[in-house]
Parts: C-alpha cells; sequence; structure tokens
C-alpha cells in the first residue's frame, strides 16, 4: 500500500482569502468618493492631474522593475494607490510635468530603492509630495476656488489654514469645510467624502479606527488646550486625508495595538505644533514621515510579552525578571 505524502509548509496554513491586490483595490474603492469629489469642485484640471500621478506612478514601478530584473508587481495595484494619494496631496494647478515627477520620486526612490512594496519605511506618496514642495514651492502654494476654474481666469485663495496662520481666522464655515467649498490639495477638501472613504475600510476591515480616531482626537485636544479652534483644526488641511488613508498604512505603522496608540498621538503632537509654531500652515506630511521613521523603535518599546516569557525589568531591577 502507497503510503500518502505529507505536505510541509510553513505558515499561514488557513488564509482569509484577502490578497494584496484585495486589499488595494478596496483602499481604490474608498478613494473614488474623494477623487469624484475633487473632479466636481475643480473640474476637468484635477482629473488630469490624477491620471498623470497615477499613470507616472504604474509607469515608474513597471521600468524600475524591469530595470532592476525583478519580478513585476504592477498587478497588485500598489502603485495605481500611490498615485490617487500623490494625486490627493496635489493642486488642481499643480503643472502636470511636476506631478509625474512627484510620482517618480515616490516610486522609484521612496519604495523600489528599498525593495519594493513591503520594504519601505516611509509613505511613498508624501515622499512625492514633499519632493514636489521643496524644488517647487510657488506651484504647490497656487490654490484657487472650487467652481472657479483653474487656468488664467481662476480666482486664488488662501486655505484656511494659511488665513489661521496670518491670524485672520480661517474664513470659512464649518459646512463648507465639510462639504469641500474651500481652496486645498485635491483630495483633501471634501471631508464628508474621505470620512465615507474611511467608513467603507473599518467595515471591510482593511483599517481598524484606532489610528485615525487617536490621530484625530490628538489634534482636536492639543488644538483646545493651547488655545485654537479645535474644529476648524481637525477638518482643515490635510488631516483627515492623511489620518485615514496615510497613517494607517500597513507597512509604515506599527503592527500592534499599543505602538499604533503611540504612533497616532505622535502624528497628532507634531502636526498641531508644526501648524501652531512651524513656518509651515500645515504639517500632516511632515508628521507622518517622522513617526514613520519612528516605527521601528516604537514597536520594540510596545512589543507585547510573549506568554510564559519573563518581564524584561523585575521588580527589583534585575534584567530577566524574578528567579
Amino acid at each position: 500500500m502507497e503510503k500518502s505524502k505529507l505536505t510541509v509548509v510553513s505558515s499561514p496554513h488557513l488564509h482569509c482569502g484577502m490578497d494584496t491586490p484585495n486589499i488595494m483595490l478596496d483602499v481604490i474603492i474608498a478613494l473614488m468618493p474623494a477623487a469624484a469629489a475633487s473632479v466636481w469642485l475643480f473640474g476637468w484640471r484635477a482629473a488630469a492631474v490624477i491620471a498623470v500621478s497615477v499613470g507616472s506612478c504604474v509607469a515608474a514601478e513597471f521600468l524600475s522593475r524591469l530595470v532592476m530584473k525583478r519580478p513585476q508587481t504592477v498587478g497588485d495595484l500598489s502603485a495605481v494607490v500611490t498615485g490617487l494619494l500623490l494625486a490627493f496631496n496635489l493642486p488642481a494647478t499643480i503643472p502636470l510635468w511636476q506631478a509625474a515627477l512627484g510620482g517618480v520620486a515616490a516610486i522609484v526612490v521612496a519604495k523600489q530603492m528599498f525593495g519594493g512594496l513591503g520594504h519601505n519605511f516611509v509613505n511613498p506618496a508624501l515622499i512625492g509630495r514633499i519632493v514636489i514642495m521643496a524644488s517647487f514651492p510657488d506651484e504647490m502654494n497656487n490654490w484657487v476656488l472650487p467652481f472657479h476654474g483653474t487656468g488664467a481666469d481662476a480666482v486664488s485663495a488662501a486655505t484656511p489654514l494659511a488665513n489661521m496662520a496670518a491670524g485672520d481666522g480661517a474664513g470659512y464655515g464649518l459646512f463648507e469645510m465639510f462639504v469641500g467649498m474651500r481652496p486645498g490639495c485635491l483630495g483633501e477638501t471634501c471631508v464628508a467624502a474621505l470620512l465615507l472613504g474611511g467608513i467603507y475600510l473599518v467595515l471591510r476591515r482593511v483599517i481598524t479606527p484606532l489610528i485615525p480616531l487617536t490621530y484625530i482626537g490628538t489634534v482636536f485636544v492639543l488644538t483646545w488646550i493651547l488655545g485654537g479652534d479645535p474644529l476648524y483644526a481637525i477638518l482643515s488641511g490635510g488631516l483627515m486625508l492623511g489620518a485615514i488613508f496615510m497613517a494607517t498604512d500597513y507597512v509604515t505603522s506599527p503592527l500592534n495595538r499599543g505602538g499604533q496608540a503611540v504612533f497616532a498621538v505622535g502624528c497628532g503632537l507634531i502636526t498641531v505644533l508644526i501648524r501652531l509654531y512651524g513656518s509651515l500652515p500645515e504639517g500632516v506630511s511632515f508628521a507622518i514621515v517622522i513617526m514613520n521613521i519612528l516605527v521601528p523603535l516604537i514597536e520594540r518599546a510596545t512589543h507585547p510579552r510573549p506568554f510564559g516569557q519573563p518581564r524584561r525589568f523585575g521588580r527589583k531591577g534585575g534584567a530577566q525578571g524574578e528567579h
């Protein structure tokens, strides 16, 4: 009688059915309300910026993997997500070639040079935004009012955060900021659309609400303590976009719940400090990138003790706990 062979494989032995393309597809679906809102608010130029940003990210991923002689990963849709998030962090008036340059920087520099998806230590879309902002500050601060075009006849206006930094008040009502009737980056203006996408991701169990709620709550509380208007603080700028879609990135955020809470509080603290005391009116991008870099230290400090192992430090100061 022939004996059956025992197949030995590494874990996981049971698969939930979710893989990288499925997760990325859910994120893309969650981003669609904000994308539709940006086209509704800023017209065809918003659609062009999104298309160029996504196209440059996909092309950069394909060509970089080809040059590096690595297996193609375009099919996992992560480059599409990076392109969408980068476009959402740009104004509608940005020259298209600059959006494409940001896409190349996001994919090649922040992602593929570190080994690709799962190896990048900072959020690629934010690196692309920071590269554009540092290289072309005038273009990155050219804001226009919704429904007023993006060409020569467009009506320029300051963002709510810029107004508050100048001491002029936000200049827009809470409802106006909630539905996107204010200047800003493509994906940050309509808070209602971002919340809709965030709820979808939570219901699909792609993300948990811990990081977004802790991040937003920290900004709310600290702004109130320091004398600012907490409602304006959470409805203006890119806080909702960053808290829901970028701070929750699997690769660049902590895995355990304690680390996620520390990470989110750190993001909120840095965001408020930059907004209130820095030379820039917005601090979400820099806050998330700084905390991305600190994630290994956070995880080391908050890693749960495995069951059965002694405490690292005992009551009497011993290195391996009580004997």
